[in-house]
């Protein structure tokens, strides 16, 4: 390991460290191995968690922003400081390289920085009367408890996106982290608890049976919000679940991002932050660029140069630092890509590189002639294999790009600014990357329409999905 930092096992309770009755493994996708054994929790776990928010929820929420602002600061600095622990990690967990996972800790941080300062940024309101004798404003006020549920593919960007706002805002929050990846949530919950971070308003519970620890915190009307990173299948469920006791929700989905390059591209360009968009992460992610649609004009000046920089990607082992696709999170996960290749095979598509698997390795793919019927320009296929499309008009690619029940992430590739401006206007899509292949920032709003999910994470629409206005109104004594 490198010299890597033991981090913690045991699931992190009411500012304490605690044990359970049984525990699970995290196996490596790398080799196989088991990198720990981590404590796993069940209703009794969430019983105890909901009390501990409950206690910790009024002091958290009195305290002044500047207050909160500041264990927030200490947090983003011990973050920082094992930025290496965390990244190594990443890799060990769910097979992300490590030069990647150190640049997700950085993004990681940079969230809880941006609220670090946001939570000072919470304004109030004064709203004109009619009435002499009346004074009225808007008060923003903390929802509540929150209870998070993070997926495996950004084990910290997705914590901190989600807590960090959470935190600023006054709510106390409790994170289910994914079966797969617990151990970087565990560490963050260190860091925080290292910050001077109060008991009870940040909690980690990991757990093999989510369903199970889930069901109490559904079922308590002491929580109030709800926000969950993850498939539509499984937010469709918990949206659901969550309307018995009208939890506010935040849900962020899959995806299926189109990669529109057009006639007048930049193409040396396009073909870099399209390996950006389609191989950070081994594909894993929901922004990836999942169908690219390029124009007959640049087709095969455009595959040609991405082919050749999709076959000197190096494979191999994520702790290597010179990897830059490592393996799939599991056997599931190379099953779901091969099929998906396969399929559009089957369908006629010619494989131009890659295309077969070592180990969870699946090798970087490029595909060409995909049939509309493919699985893969319908289904988010998670992995690192580009289907290439190619379009004869502007209109034709957009409704392609807008065939889809989702609308998380879309980019296009024109030097044209009034196609820019067009295009991405017409793209029905959260976030759409113009000539940008990775728009994502703590800064600017995260997040889809359509069956890609319901609220925004970063910048100011983050903190605001934590909150509720308060109206009051007073009427002054004649």
């Amino acid at each position: 390991m490198g010299g890597q930092e033991e981090g913690p096992r045991e699931a992190f309770i009411a500012g304490a460290w605690r044990e359970t009755a049984s525990r699970f493994p995290v196996v490596s996708p790398v080799d196989g191995t088991v990198v720990a054994e981590v404590s796993d929790c069940g209703p009794a776990e969430a019983h105890a968690a909901i009390a501990a928010a409950e206690v910790a929820s009024g002091p958290w929420a009195a305290a002044t922003a500047y207050e909160r602002a500041q264990v927030l600061r200490r947090w983003f600095e011990a973050i920082g400081r094992h930025r290496e622990d965390l990244a190594r990690t990443m890799a060990r967990e769910m097979g992300k390289p490590v030069s990647e996972g150190r640049a997700e800790v950085d993004y990681a941080a940079g969230f809880v920085e941006w609220y670090a300062e946001e939570a000072k940024r919470v304004y109030g309101t004064v709203v004109p009367s009619q009435f002499a004798g009346k004074r009225l404003w808007v008060r923003p006020e903390p929802v509540g408890i929150v209870y998070g549920i993070t997926p495996w593919n950004f084990p910290a960007a997705m914590v901190t996106r989600k807590a960090a706002p959470a935190l600023a805002a006054g709510c106390p929050f409790i994170l289910k982290p994914a079966e797969e990846s617990p151990l970087t949530a565990l560490w963050l919950a260190r860091l925080w608890e290292e910050a001077g971070g109060p008991p009870g308003t940040l909690q980690v519970l990991p757990a093999r049976d989510p369903e199970a620890l889930s069901r109490p915190f559904f079922e308590d009307a002491r929580v109030r919000k709800l926000t969950f990173t993850g498939s539509t299948a499984v937010g469709r469920a918990l949206y659901a679940q969550a309307a018995p006791t009208l939890k506010h929700v935040s849900l962020e989905l899959g995806g299926q991002a189109p990669f529109l390059v057009f006639e007048d591209a930049d193409i040396p360009r396009a073909v870099e932050e399209a390996m950006r968009a389609k191989f950070r992460n081994i594909g894993q992610s929901c922004v990836a660029a999942n169908r690219l649609y390029v124009h007959r004009a640049v087709a095969a000046e455009f595959v040609r140069a991405y082919t050749a920089r999709v076959q000197a990607l190096k494979t191999g082992d994520p702790l290597a630092e010179d990897t830059q696709v490592g393996p799939l999170v599991n056997r599931q996960a190379l099953e779901k890509v091969a099929a998906h290749v396969a399929d559009a095979l089957q369908r006629g598509a010619t494989l131009v590189t890659g295309g077969a698997a070592q180990g969870l390795i699946y090798l970087p793919t490029v595909l060409t002639g995909v049939d509309p019927a493919s699985r893969i320009l319908h289904e988010e296929t998670f992995g690192p294999v580009a289907p290439v499309v190619v379009f004869d008009q502007e209109e034709e690619a957009v409704a392609w790009a807008n065939a889809t029940e989702y609308g998380l992430a879309a980019y296009l590739w024109t030097r044209d600014l009034g196609r820019a401006f067009r295009v991405a206007e017409a793209l029905r899509y959260g976030i759409v990357g113009v000539n940008d292949g990775v728009p994502s920032t703590p800064q600017a709003p995260f997040g889809g329409v359509k069956q890609s999910g319901l609220g925004r994470e970063g910048g100011r629409w983050g903190i605001e999905e934590f909150l509720e206005p308060k109206y009051i109104s007073l009427h002054l004594p004649d």
